[in-house]
């Protein structure tokens, strides 16, 4: 959401504010009565170039001329691009997701594009389609799982479970650290522009959202921003022969009024998706932390085919969850999921269950009490070391 709805808001914002500035007429002076409608279209542009600059009403008007730089507004020039370089930052982290995570070996974006398609197509055509996915999925997995079970390779596999932004593809947990790296960069992003947006925008130290919504509770008029002020002044100086005459006029700027409300607009808006994104982040955190969650989601799937019919078949469904398709298995069955349907991830976990069922259960056996191969392994070689000295 906020890489999609914020830039395009953004995108929509700097588009209609340069309108305003290019097209429409973005500043007004009131000039001396003297001015010819040269002199007048002079002092207009030339006081939107060179800025303007901001005294209250109530305040006198300072005699030295370094004061009144000091008070220049020399920003609202640059909206516009302002705008454009925020909607570029809520996107960096989808485009760096994008740059990334073909690093696992998986185009997950065709992958979901693919599961989502298929749910279009005939019978005939959608479990062939079917069956692709869960062939190519079942080699990704394969071609990605430990070979090696030393103790490097037992410390790094122990580590990948303690630390979920740790990525390993050996260990299954490449996209998830990543994918929650990337949720972390989108909410440090939006936290960050909020804040800067509120230190920008408030006044006396609060909260600028809040002393908006409390104005308009209570009634009071809105106060002028010092952000985005409607009436500023402008010192020019003319050249007449010899001398040099200065002058000062009073200019009003309506496209502050415009920018001042669409700031407002993205502070509230800001802070929904700092709130999502938020939410969002614990969700996944959650969801990849516990474990038990990627076998709860397979079983759901399974049940509904009818594939868990006894204490044996939930078993193997665990060692099908947590050894087979592991965190990043998982993750992009449910990646899949939410981008298709339903019925395409039931189906695609169906099949991905039979084919592993058909080349596990000869094997089942082996493994009592549901011990991986890898544990086996390291049990056989404590007792028979020799066994297993020319390995290494």
């Amino acid at each position: 959401m906020s890489h999609i709805y914020t830039v395009f808001l953004l995108v929509i914002f700097a588009v209609l504010v340069s309108t305003g500035q290019f097209v429409g007429d973005p500043i007004h002076c009131w000039c001396p009565a003297q001015f010819t409608g040269a002199f007048e279209s002079y002092t207009k542009n030339y006081c939107w170039i060179k800025n303007t600059y901001y005294i209250p009403m109530m305040e006198t008007i300072p005699m030295d001329i370094h004061k009144r730089q000091e008070a220049e507004i020399t920003y609202y020039q640059w909206v516009p691009l302002i705008l454009l370089f925020q909607g570029f930052m809520f996107k960096f982290p989808n485009v760096l997701w994008k740059m990334l995570n073909s690093g696992s070996g998986l185009n997950l974006d065709k992958i979901c594009k693919l599961a989502d398609e298929t749910q279009w197509g005939s019978p005939e055509d959608r479990k062939v389609a079917i069956e692709n996915m869960a062939f190519f999925l079942d080699r990704w997995l394969l071609t990605h799982r430990q070979y090696k079970h030393n103790f490097v390779a037992r410390a790094k596999a122990k580590a990948s479970r303690l630390f979920c932004f740790l990525c390993n593809k050996r260990e299954g947990t490449f996209l998830t650290a990543l994918y929650l790296s990337i949720k972390v960069v989108f909410l440090a992003n939006v936290i960050g522009q909020f804040f800067l947006l509120n230190a920008f925008m408030s006044t006396d130290y609060s909260v600028y959202g809040f002393e908006f919504i409390s104005m308009l509770n209570t009634g009071e008029s809105m106060k002028e921003s010092p952000r985005f002020p409607r009436v500023t002044l402008c010192d020019f100086q003319i050249r007449q022969l010899q001398n040099i005459q200065r002058w000062t006029v009073q200019c009003v700027l309506p496209i502050n009024l415009f920018n001042e409300k669409i700031f407002i607009f993205l502070w509230f808006w800001f802070f929904f998706i700092a709130c999502l994104c938020g939410f969002n982040l614990l969700k996944w955190m959650f969801l990849i932390v516990f474990k038990r969650n990627n076998y709860m989601y397979v079983k759901k799937y399974l049940t509904i085919t009818e594939q868990m019919q006894n204490a044996s078949d939930k078993k193997m469904c665990r060692r099908f969850a947590e050894q087979y398709l592991r965190d990043d298995g998982c993750f992009v069955a449910r990646m899949i999921g939410m981008n298709s349907t339903d019925m395409v991830i039931t189906d695609l976990l169906d099949c991905m269950w039979r084919n592993y069922r058909l080349r596990e259960e000869p094997k089942a056996a082996d493994y009592p009490d549901g011990e991986d191969e890898a544990k086996l392994l390291d049990k056989e070689k404590d007792s028979n070391p020799l066994a297993f000295r020319g390995n290494h």
